[in-house]
């Protein structure tokens, strides 16, 4: 992705966009509502096309590759699908299209557990039956690079588990690995790394670890004699708050420095934590001024 720019008339919906996404990890893409993620995916498949800048796979565009479905997979909206097609026919037409063996349509639908209904319409089918079926097809022609939009809508907990496990397996495979999701708790998960945006601009591009980790929220120490603690700890320059249940949360020096002074005064410590903020604060924190449809905090309906 190199300064990708896509414009809807007067409405920009990526603005010089700029990131690559790296093999052999998951890549999680977030952001807000409107912030341009579906549209940077639909640019990078050939669905859209870009007003400025491109959108590479591997050095080429999606259009120049001639069995596109062996070197790209993607998932992004399950429910286009033909509902008079069975799951069977609708994967075999996909296979047939990019000329990809029938048996691997046999062992895609084991996969993903729907080789039990195969023979069914898919105008049937829940939409966590669908969303396998759009992960069949992602899969279909073994493809290096895989882009996933939401794959957990409408999966119960065993099936977002299962989806977990599959995009770390994918990724431990060494392919390159594309995730959107606004589940915060699994997107914590599951990537490796992560990239950010707000109103169709860059905000980070980052790996989970590093991004949680800026927004340390101090430390947790619990002690018998808390009181005396504090006041050394105040008096080295730290900050000390004494919550409810009595343990001290420490901003201005970290664990070790904590733990040294304790020993140094003969002060015992039952606890020494370093308390980040979760991914989700983390990633409120920063998309807070990009978000387009943000709610009141004050209750208006009775």
């Amino acid at each position: 992705m190199n300064e990708l720019t896509k414009r809807y008339g007067s409405a920009v919906a990526v603005d010089d966009l700029t990131f690559h996404v790296k093999p052999g990890q998951v890549t999680g893409f977030l952001g807000p509502n409107g912030a341009g993620k579906s549209t940077t995916m639909r640019v990078i498949l050939g669905l859209d096309r870009p007003t400025s800048g491109q959108a590479l796979v591997n050095g080429r565009r999606y259009a120049e590759m001639r069995r596109p479905m062996r070197e790209v997979g993607a998932l992004l909206d399950a429910g286009t699908v033909h509902g008079g097609r069975t799951a069977l026919d609708h994967l075999r037409w996909l296979a047939r299209s990019n000329r990809i063996g029938k048996d691997r349509v046999v062992s895609l639908l084991e996969l993903v557990g729907l080789a039990g209904v195969a023979r069914k319409r898919i105008r049937t089918f829940s939409l966590g039956m669908k969303q396998r079926l759009g992960i069949a097809a992602a899969l279909l022609g073994d493809p290096d690079v895989l882009l996933f939009d939401e794959p957990v809508n409408g999966l119960d907990p065993d099936g977002v588990r299962w989806i977990r496990e599959l995009m770390r397996g994918l990724a431990a495979e060494g392919r390159t690995v594309l995730l959107s999701s606004h589940l915060m708790s699994e997107m914590e998960r599951t990537a490796d790394h992560l990239v950010i945006i707000g109103r169709g601009r860059l905000i980070a591009d980052t790996s989970v670890r590093e991004l949680v980790g800026r927004f340390q929220r101090g430390v947790l120490v619990r002690s018998p004699r808390a009181g005396e603690l504090a006041e050394a700890l105040t008096t080295r320059g730290a900050t000390v708050v004494t919550e409810p249940d009595g343990r001290l949360t420490v901003t201005g020096l970290d664990a070790v420095e904590i733990g040294d002074l304790a020993a140094g005064r003969a002060i015992p410590v039952h606890e020494v934590t370093p308390h980040t903020a979760s991914l989700e604060d983390t990633y409120l924190r920063l998309t807070a001024e990009t978000t387009a449809y943000a709610s009141s905090p004050e209750r208006t309906a009775r």
